[in-house]
């Protein structure tokens, strides 16, 4: 499982939780918007799961956000590790 602790997945669930909360939006709000468990969204976030493309780009458009913003954010939060 070392993926799941690569710095470009830290940054990953550092920033789709970032957009959440920036939308005043909980773990459970998020998940009822992507018609997903509760739970999917906090082991996202907690980086005990990993998102692909498609989903990064549900996720950002149920949050309202640019996906392409989104992964930006990504990009730098993942230099910075």
């Amino acid at each position: 499982m070392k993926a799941l602790r690569s710095a470009t997945a830290k940054a990953v669930a550092t920033v789709l939780a970032r957009a959440r909360e920036q939308r005043n939006l909980s773990q459970r709000d998020l998940a009822l918007l992507l018609k997903r468990p509760h739970s999917v969204v906090g082991m996202i976030e907690t980086n005990q799961r990993q998102v692909n493309v498609p989903e990064f780009f549900a996720i950002a458009e149920a949050l309202g956000a640019d996906p392409m913003e989104l992964f930006r954010r990504v990009v730098r939060e993942r230099n910075l590790r």
